[in-house]
């Protein structure tokens, strides 16, 4: 029939105003012959209009229609639509939210039926009547049929608002409950003679076990089976594996009328590599000597949902005492952190910011959170041990684990999440955890959710606004109730009990918990502003104390650095604001005892720790370290004053560098660790040479000051030796050194000797004087004759003794020498002096190479420590500096002349040089490279963990785990640590036995 353009306008407008977003469409639906009777009635738009996309719900009223057997039957739905609000309301809402389902009606047109009228029961039925709904199914295609007319009904109460999320996702337990029992039953009757052998339990797992499933989701099981009495246990256990094997078919395999959903029992002991079915007795065995943190916290939710429920029971009451002490377990709350942050990194980077579930501020941090706590305080209360999340998280504030206000803001952002996944899913009931990217879809999402103005708007904003709250309150939830255990509250609100805040405090790996709550009482109790600030500040902080292998002292030494900062306008302003220096500084403190001492010693240098003006932790170049310390000299009043600022000065920047390094190789929540190793390596050990170089510079210009006013009656240079020399020094190493004079043009010899003697006595005097700062130890072992000779020489007496005296070590030692303060050009013309002698122009002849390799040889037999393990010794060990160095700098005396890259003092460029020079392989020289680099990080961790210089892995437990944190190995891999260790200086021996020792 031709529709007048008049009316055809003002239908076209009231379906805009209806929510249609396809108003001609629409229109020629509501035209057809199967509308007629209702077509004109205003309640049917309205109804429509209502839902959550009128488009979806009108073309599935039309297709439900088209299917009805007979005219009769069409009229009976058209005319209960229109008299019965209820069904309308249910059908349609039904019809807008979910195509899936009005397929399944279109198929099943007579099913409307079961949307018609409610009785009292039915509001909110339990596993007895979804059984009894579920009972005529006596195959897997009427269980399907089945088992969609009760997801109707679940849907139906749900986007009708008669159910609230947290019901809709209990009923969806229960009805999954019931189908596993159905399924169950139609496998034991296809097999009597197996079920006559075995009992058999279903435990329910994850969702479903906790009675909070998605509308698709795998259903996760572990089966328990044990032989009747007097059966064989092998044959029943057989038995009972086809029955499990044939109830998973039953709900899995994908039929004329779909799939119902996966059934997963990869939660069993050894995942799906175990057997599949178990004796009670081989679960218990395998839980307690096996089973992993994350194993005890997936039986939170187990309940027995099918078979023989007795034995479900047996097995939830044999299995809970080892759930709540799994809490006990050695580095429980790390174990469960990294599963969490490793289930983030696993989510493809295109997919994080949709990710409901998995995803920052997703359902799965809240849930884990809860988890967290349960297991920690439900060890000695019983009411937080249920697998609901949301009825954990009400008793956890009920009991005074978790702060109300927090605990409600979570439980309303959960609600909310959770709505959303039950929404995206219920469409094509599909499983999925991505919000959508299509705007319609994201359109009849917010509509879905009774977001109606702006669905599109509103709906991301809310979804922002409560992932940003989750993430806000996810380590809070965890941290801040030990606050609040020794701070004021306010009346009426529930707190920790003390020994529930120990118990908390133990699982994060503190090992005096009382200690650890008198420092949060002395830093956080109040009403002073700086209290409030601490209580904001120190939830955080714990949680980064604890990623540590050291939380009691991370947590001291900021209670030290706090007291004595405590009143100060920009300590604590600093940690507040600036987003890195509240972490760096957790990170510093909780790393080893070398950057807390040094900054104990001077705590305003938390302010390097800082985006701001404080100067950040890039360490500073050597120009503008000798120009500040110079200057400082200068308006010092005597050497003494002097040496004592320019000390002050290497504190600060040693813990700058420290800093860097720490907090390069733990990396931040913001920045992962610095991936190359290889270059923090070289920071460090550029930065350490500069400073000790300014260090000397300063000294030595103070002396001279001192002693002799502007000018020395000889020119005076420092050469520096071995690691100094060679820009490699460690936080713990003294400064190897030479020193070379010449005297004034008319200054008498002896009296030049003699001010050079006295320069030396004093530089190392003034730098060895106890104080607050550390000490920097001169050592001139290295000079010709060694100890046994004169402590300066002149440049003539060095050419002399080169000449005639030389042996093939000073040769050798030489490759490291490089001036490093004092004057330029008698520097310059040392080097210059000394080149033929470490690049001698025909190379080393055989007799040289063999002195080489003999003293190598006696080195390693004689200097190793007795008793020291060589393949754990880093300088002196197997594949170590030592083997590293001395190979790579035979390759310097064999061919420097001839090839200039090789002249450098540096290891590792040197070794690079030979690598393109064709003078070893690519793989020998990145063996050697990962070795050396090793060695260096592992002594450098030992000095920041010890706070004292050492060759070897700490033996003290926490110690060594600490240097595993430096290198990247978390909590409970020291293990792999060593093995790792020594697996890589193995190799490089390898290579140093060929090239070196030429095996």
């Amino acid at each position: 029939m031709t529709v007048p353009q008049g009316r055809r306008s003002s239908t076209f407008t009231r379906l805009l105003r209806h929510g249609f977003t396809d108003p001609s469409a629409a229109e020629r639906l509501l035209e057809s012959v199967e509308l007629a009777p209702i077509r004109s009635d205003p309640v049917l738009l309205d109804a429509l209009g209502a839902t959550a996309d009128p488009d979806l719900a009108l073309g599935g009223l039309v297709r439900l229609l088209e299917a009805q057997p007979t005219p009769t039957a069409r009229r009976e739905l058209l005319d209960t639509l229109i008299s019965a609000k209820p069904l309308r309301d249910r059908l349609l809402g039904v019809l807008g939210a979910s195509a899936a389902l009005a397929d399944h009606l279109a198929r099943h047109p007579g099913e409307w039926h079961a949307l018609v009228n409610y009785e009292p029961h039915d509001l909110h039925p339990g596993v007895e009547e979804f059984e009894r709904q579920l009972a005529e199914a006596g195959d897997p295609v009427s269980l399907r049929v089945a088992y969609r007319r009760c997801l109707l009904s679940i849907a139906a109460r749900d986007v009708c608002g008669t159910t609230d999320v947290a019901q809709a996702a209990a009923e969806l337990a229960d009805l999954a409950t019931a189908t596993l029992r159905a399924a169950l039953g139609i496998a034991r009757a296809a097999a009597p003679d197996d079920a006559a052998l075995c009992r058999l339990a279903v435990i329910g797992m994850g969702k479903c076990g906790g009675h909070e499933l998605n509308y698709v989701s795998d259903v996760d099981v572990i089966f328990v089976g044990e032989a009747v009495s007097g059966a064989d246990e092998r044959k029943a256990l057989q038995a009972a594996t086809r029955l499990a094997s044939h109830m998973m078919r039953i709900c899995s395999e994908t039929t004329v009328e779909g799939s119902i959903w996966p059934v997963d029992a990869n939660l069993r002991p050894e995942g799906r590599n175990g057997p599949l079915v178990r004796t009670l007795a081989s679960h218990l065995a395998y839980y307690q000597r096996w089973a992993k943190t994350w194993e005890f916290q997936a039986l939170l939710k187990a309940r027995p949902v099918a078979g023989d429920l007795d034995l479900g029971e047996e097995y939830i009451a044999t299995l809970a005492p080892l759930v709540w002490q799994a809490a006990e377990r050695e580095n429980f709350v790390a174990d469960v952190q990294k599963m969490r942050r490793r289930v983030v990194e696993n989510i493809p980077a295109g997919e994080v910011e949709r990710e409901l579930k998995l995803g920052p501020g997703g359902l799965r941090d809240v849930e884990f959170a809860v988890q967290l706590l349960q297991l920690v305080h439900g060890r000695s209360d019983s009411s937080l041990r249920s697998g609901t999340t949301l009825d954990a998280l009400k008793a956890l504030a009920a009991g005074g684990y978790v702060g109300r206000a927090d605990a409600a803001q979570l439980d309303d952002a959960y609600r909310f999440l959770r709505s959303m996944e039950h929404r995206i899913q219920l469409y094509r009931l599909r499983r999925t955890h991505l919000v959508p990217e299509d705007e319609a879809d994201q359109r009849r999402l917010g509509r879905s959710l009774g977001l109606r103005t702006d669905p599109v708007g509103e709906l991301n904003r809310e979804w922002k606004r409560h992932t940003s709250v989750v993430r806000r309150l996810h380590e809070k939830l965890f941290y801040r109730p030990l606050l609040d255990a020794v701070a004021q509250l306010a009346p009426g609100e529930a707190r920790l009990s003390p020994d529930a805040a120990r118990e908390r405090l133990v699982a994060l790996g503190y090992a005096d918990p009382a200690a650890a709550l008198r420092h949060l009482e002395a830093l956080a109790s109040g009403v002073t502003r700086k209290a409030a600030i601490q209580r904001t500040l120190l939830p955080v902080l714990l949680g980064w104390f604890a990623d540590s292998a050291d939380p009691d002292a991370g947590l001291l030494n900021f209670r030290k650095v706090s007291d004595a900062l405590g009143k100060t306008p920009w300590y604590l302003r600093l940690l507040r604001d600036e987003g890195a220096a509240a972490e760096n500084l957790a990170r510093v403190l909780s790393a080893g005892r070398l950057a807390p001492d040094l900054l104990m010693r001077a705590p305003e240098a938390v302010a390097l720790l800082g985006d701001g003006d404080g100067g950040g932790l890039e360490p500073r170049s050597r120009a503008h370290l000798e120009q500040e310390i110079l200057a400082a000299v200068g308006r010092a009043e005597n050497a003494e004053q002097a040496v004592t600022v320019a000390r002050g000065v290497r504190r600060r920047e040693l813990f700058r560098t420290a800093a860097t390094d720490i907090v390069g190789s733990y990396g931040t929540e913001e920045t992962p660790a610095r991936p190359d190793q290889g270059a923090l390596v070289d920071l460090v050990g550029g930065a350490v040479s500069d400073l000790t170089a300014a260090t000397l510079a300063g000294t030595l210009r103070a002396v001279v000051r001192d002693g002799w006013g502007d000018t020395l009656p000889t020119r005076f240079a420092v050469i520096g030796m071995g690691r100094f020399g060679g820009h490699e020094l460690g936080y713990g190493s003294d400064a190897d050194v030479i020193f070379v004079h010449e005297p004034q043009e008319g200054v008498d010899e002896r009296e030049a000797a003699e001010a050079a003697n006295k320069v030396v006595s004093e530089m190392r005097r003034l730098l060895q004087i106890p104080s607050t700062d550390p000490p920097l130890l001169i050592d001139a072992d290295l000079r010709p004759e060694g100890k046994s000779g004169p402590l300066v020489r002149t440049l003539t007496s060095y050419e002399a003794y080169y000449r005639r005296w030389s042996l093939m070590w000073e040769a050798h030692a030489l490759l490291r020498a490089e001036r490093v303060a004092g004057d330029e050009d008698l520097g310059r013309r040392f080097i210059e002096l000394i080149d033929p002698l470490r690049y001698p122009a025909q190379g080393l002849g055989d007799d040289a190479v063999r002195e080489i390799r003999r003293l190598k040889a006696r080195m390693e037999s004689e200097r190793l420590p007795r008793g020291a393990d060589k393949t754990l010794h880093t300088k002196l060990g197997r594949g170590g500096l030592s083997d590293v160095e001395w190979t790579v700098q035979l390759l310097q005396l064999q061919h420097g002349r001839s090839v200039p890259g090789l002249r450098t003092t540096r290891t590792r460029a040197a070794l690079a040089a030979a690598c393109a020079a064709d003078l070893i392989s690519e793989e020998d020289a990145a063996i050697l490279d990962e070795a050396w680099v090793l060695a260096t990080r592992v002594r450098n961790a030992v000095m920041l963990v010890r706070g004292r210089a050492g060759d070897t892995f700490p033996s003290e437990t926490r110690e060594l785990a600490a240097v595993g944190r430096y290198l990247g190995y978390g909590p409970g891999h020291v293990g792999d640590m060593l093995d790792d260790y020594r697996r890589t200086t193995r190799r490089a021996r390898g290579v140093v036995e060929r090239l070196f020792y030429g095996a």
